[in-house]
């Protein structure tokens, strides 16, 4: 017997109505490249986005085509998030910080019928234009005002919308239906293509406001500093429609200065970004010695968060959440709270509770498992290559590139983690960033937390190096504060009692700065690239 519901899909059109509808008045509030700050809502946002549509369908633009951003957070690119998905076309946010070679080929490979861009990007757009024969028009997100004289001649943002109608007969589409295109970083091979659906994007924006994810009410004031080119800015664009928060926007501005002004400018409650943003903007709060009263939780992700910015959060009486997943899951996969039972534990127990990635939420489904694919036991010791599987996760990638990915219905994702009897999953490595000592598995991950525990210590990041007997040893390389005083010897003593006799660094390397992918991440293929020639003291 079937349920008698009424059969309405889930569409990314439908956030839209249902922020237009009932929370219009909500404040959207941009810095935008040009100078200044914009204010809007999202009654204003989605007659813009209806314009924007009715350009787009003047075009010519089809149900599937592929249309490109290179922008960063602001309201002409969120304009563009729900009016291109909205009316059948697929919204592809590309990363401006790759390679301009990289850029050139996932614009070829999605084959862009346009591209929308900020004037950051000008130079860029020129470089890449004319290797980019699908793109059949460049549009620059400015005004008439600022429009910038570009070869080949883009096309003025504000002057299209101009004028165009204020409603949008939105399609009836399939839930199922492509929505948005997002490409992995490509640290083997070329980058692949993840579709996202209306119906997967749905979903995972409902989990987002979870009170176990990010909570996110209409009582918040979201910043959103992970970028909207980076898998839809972890799906907050999507959560501020379906919730009403509101909703403030960085622009290119993301060093600590900008963020701490705008975020007590704004009164920002809520925001989400990768740790070494975090890094900037604490450096300036305490040389400013500067506070953020409204803001309440942090979520930080893309990367494992150092005890010592759990803590310096936590002074300021600000709540960090851990959060973990990947292009390939939307990108949310598991979120760090605690439970009522850790209220009686230690400072210590809940600390080391909250440096784990955390619980899957809802719609997420993970395991990890030996080289033969063996389930392991959820027991917090073992560790095992991690699988995941849901509604929001990806089937294949586009255009069937990588051939078949899932193993028994699962994704591998490429981490090495445990997973505790409470359900707490806690990365320890990716699995070629393993380090495997006299064959066995040392956490790259937990050895840089303890020296970033370090006060001399910016940042840090652990690498294998051969070793003649035990294949392969850990060493450190360190980024040491400014005016720090710090060696070796000092470092090693500090982690002695930390970590396990065998685990312990076998050399601690000083360097100036830790390379970074295009999202933020360290990148240890490049550091490992740096240190090529390096070999360890008496070998």
């Amino acid at each position: 017997m079937l349920g008698r519901m009424m059969q309405m899909p889930l569409l990314i059109s439908s956030l839209l109505r249902h922020a237009v509808r009932w929370h219009g008045d909500s404040e959207i509030v941009s810095r935008l490249v040009e100078g200044g700050i914009a204010r809007t809502t999202w009654t204003q946002l989605g007659e813009r986005a209806c314009q924007l549509a009715h350009v787009l369908n003047d075009w010519g633009v089809q149900r599937g085509d592929r249309v490109g951003t290179l922008a960063w957070n602001n309201q002409r690119h969120v304009e563009t998030y729900f009016a291109v998905s909205a009316s059948g076309a697929v919204c592809h946010t590309i990363n401006p910080r790759l390679f301009p070679d990289q850029i050139v080929w996932i614009i070829n490979d999605a084959e862009d019928t346009h591209v929308f861009f900020d004037l950051s990007f000008v130079k860029l757009v020129e470089q890449i234009a004319p290797r980019c024969p699908s793109v059949k028009s460049w549009i620059a997100y400015t005004d008439s005002e600022h429009m910038p004289v570009m070869t080949p001649q883009a096309l003025c943002y504000e002057t299209l919308i101009a004028g165009r109608q204020t409603e949008f007969d939105w399609p009836q589409l399939d839930e199922n239906e492509a929505s948005s295109l997002c490409y992995t970083s490509g640290t083997t091979g070329n980058p692949k293509g993840v579709l996202y659906s209306h119906r997967s994007t749905v979903l995972h924006a409902y989990c987002v406001c979870l009170p176990d994810t990010m909570s996110v009410s209409a009582a918040d004031c979201v910043l959103p500093v992970v970028p909207m080119f980076h898998v839809n800015a972890w799906g907050t664009p999507y959560a501020i429609a379906l919730t009403g928060a509101k909703l403030v926007l960085p622009g290119p501005a993301l060093d600590g200065p900008s963020l701490a002004s705008l975020m007590a400018d704004e009164g920002v409650t809520l925001t989400a970004g990768v740790p070494t943003v975090w890094l900037g903007l604490l450096k300036h709060l305490k040389e400013a010695g500067q506070k953020l009263p409204a803001l309440q939780r942090v979520v930080i992700g893309g990367a494992a968060a150092p005890p010592a910015m759990i803590r310096q959060f936590a002074e300021m009486g600000i709540t960090v959440r851990h959060a973990w997943g990947m292009t390939e899951m939307s990108p949310l996969g598991t979120v760090c709270t605690l439970k009522t039972k850790h209220t009686d534990m230690s400072s210590e127990a809940r600390e080391a509770v909250l440096l784990k990635q955390g619980r899957p939420i809802f719609g997420v489904d993970l395991k990890i498992v030996d080289a033969e694919g063996r389930e392991l036991p959820r027991d917090g010791k073992a560790f095992g290559d991690l699988m995941v599987r849901g509604p929001w996760i990806l089937e294949s990638y586009f255009k069937g590139a990588g051939g078949d990915v899932l193993q028994d219905g699962w994704f591998a994702t490429g981490d090495v983690s445990t997973i505790d009897p409470d359900g707490y999953m806690g990365i320890t490595d990716r699995s070629k960033d393993v380090i495997k000592s006299g064959g066995e598995w040392i956490s790259s991950i937990d050895l840089e937390n303890h020296a970033m525990a370090h006060p001399a210590v910016a940042e840090a990041a652990a690498i294998g190096v051969r070793h003649p007997k035990w294949d392969e040893r850990p060493i450190l390389v360190v980024v040491k504060k400014p005016g720090a005083d710090l060696t070796r010897d000092m470092l090693l003593e500090f982690m002695r009692d930390k970590i396990a006799k065998w685990w312990m660094p076998d050399d601690v390397v000083f360097v100036e700065d830790l390379p970074h992918t295009a999202t933020g991440k360290l990148s240890k293929k490049d550091l490992r690239e740096r240190l090529r020639d390096y070999a360890l003291p008496g070998v």
